[in-house]
């Protein structure tokens, strides 16, 4: 019994030992079966947004990766995986693209093929031009497109013109020398070689506005003379008092129509919403002359309004005033027409010659002397440090002032220099009169009373004397 056992027992051993034996597979006999790569073939996508994106992917049999060289000049190749792509950025142009596929025993099959790579043209190009606001020889030019990369501008003013670049949401901008009308050119780039254009007629002229100085240098004043007057711009020959400018107009009145005079049309019209006054710089051969101002609709000479002033001085410029705080500010006015001494007609010599300049709208008319009776006028003191003015019905109405009203000021606590100040329409002419004169009412004897005057735009040029009551 007991040696049967010990046999069973090594029996059963040798069979353990023997199942546990390693098997060695070793055989790679079928890579030799293993055939090269074949049906090679590159698929292109390329991305219709101009930016040159292109998705290429390899295919074929028996390949178990690849590499792509671009040809276009980058050295590395990039790595596919069978059933893989790459996407590479080519510039515009035409390219070999070399495919090298691998099988699974390394060999190696070459297959190339042509890749063309061109944008689209851009589309829906839109141009737009438009005239400074800062100057009328300014143009403007801005412009938007699809599938471009930049813009280029031709402005048309100089031969052999290099374009300039811009770009979309950029506004690009250029100065004229001379009026004119000009082919403005803007290409739109894709980025290759296709483009798209438009040609914009621009014209740039000198616009005919107010205010009217007959200074500028390629402004045309076409006057449109009627009646026997006769308008031109000439040399400024009174070159003194009020007005040292260079040109000036001249008015002769020949025989004719006893409403004789001249016209002017203006490039818009005119802004009567705020500024309601005109002035004019006139010399006159003699005081008493009839000076007629009028506006008009061009369309529609019915639509008008005028007003009519006499000169008050002789042989020296004087700043008439003429009040159109009446007009109709909702209509159209257009055409400026001045007509000196209407109602007599004009014999051409200097007795009626006139000198007219600095024709412009304003505001405000205040100038001295200020005596506070229009009350069609405002006066707008502006105070300050506790320093109060307004103007009031004259409460003191005796003496040497019997005037309807008057200015007063109340000085509240505050600065010590309080006080207020009031803007004129036009600078103070100093070259003959140098004394002021103000009529004062005051609560008490040796109260200062301080007058000073001021460059409206840079206060340190000012001049002040200070006096006692």
């Amino acid at each position: 019994m007991k040696l049967t056992k010990y046999f069973l027992g090594a029996a059963l051993l040798l069979a353990t030992a023997t199942g546990c034996k390693k098997e060695i597979y070793d055989d790679v006999s079928f890579l030799e079966q293993a055939t090269a790569s074949d049906k090679l073939n590159l698929i292109f996508d390329i991305t219709q947004d101009n930016t040159g994106r292109v998705t290429i992917t390899p295919n074929g049999e028996g390949a178990t990766y690849y590499e792509v060289f671009f040809g276009d000049g980058t050295t590395t190749p990039s790595k596919v995986a069978a059933g893989g792509n790459v996407q590479h950025t080519y510039r515009e142009g035409v390219y070999t693209v070399r495919l090298l596929a691998y099988n699974i025993k390394g060999d190696v099959t070459e297959f190339t093929r042509q890749l063309t790579v061109t944008f689209r043209a851009p589309e829906n190009l839109e141009v737009t031009t438009s005239i400074s606001p800062a100057s009328s020889f300014i143009l403007n030019v801005s412009a938007t497109a699809l599938y471009e990369t930049n813009f280029r501008v031709f402005f048309g003013d100089v031969p052999n013109e290099i374009p300039r670049s811009f770009q979309e949401g950029e506004t690009i901008s250029h100065t004229y020398a001379a009026v004119g009308t000009y082919n403005v050119r803007v290409v739109a780039v894709s980025g290759g070689a296709a483009t798209t254009q438009v040609t914009r007629q621009i014209t740039i002229i000198d616009p005919v506005l107010l205010p009217l100085n007959f200074e500028s240098p390629t402004l045309a004043y076409n006057f449109i003379n009627f009646g026997g007057g006769v308008v031109s711009v000439i040399n400024n020959p009174q070159s003194n008092g009020i007005n040292t400018s260079a040109k000036v107009g001249r008015m002769v009145k020949f025989p004719g129509e006893v409403y004789g005079g001249s016209l002017i049309n203006l490039s818009s019209p005119i802004d009567f919403s705020v500024n309601k006054y005109f002035r004019m710089k006139v010399f006159s051969p003699r005081v008493g002359a009839k000076v007629l101002l009028k506006v008009e609709n061009s369309g529609n000479p019915g639509i008008n309004f005028e007003r009519e002033v006499t000169t008050t001085v002789a042989n020296q410029w004087e700043d008439l005033v003429f009040d159109y705080t009446a007009i109709n500010a909702a209509q159209s006015y257009n055409n400026i027409v001045l007509i000196f001494e209407l109602g007599t007609s004009g014999d051409g010599t200097a007795n009626f010659t006139f000198l007219f300049d600095d024709i412009r709208l304003v505001q405000s008319v205040l100038g001295l002397p200020l005596n506070f009776e229009a009350t069609s006028l405002n006066y707008n003191f502006v105070n300050f440090g506790g320093g109060d003015v307004t103007v009031i019905n004259n409460p003191q109405s005796n003496g040497i002032n019997t005037s309807t009203r008057v200015g007063r000021m109340i000085k509240f606590p505050g600065e010590v220099y309080g006080g207020s100040v009031i803007e004129l329409a036009g600078p103070m002419n100093f070259s003959t009169q140098k004394i002021f004169r103000m009529k004062v009412f005051s609560p008490r004897a040796g109260a200062k009373v301080l007058l000073k005057v001021e460059n409206q735009s840079n206060g340190g040029i000012a001049f002040e004397r200070e006096v006692l009551t």
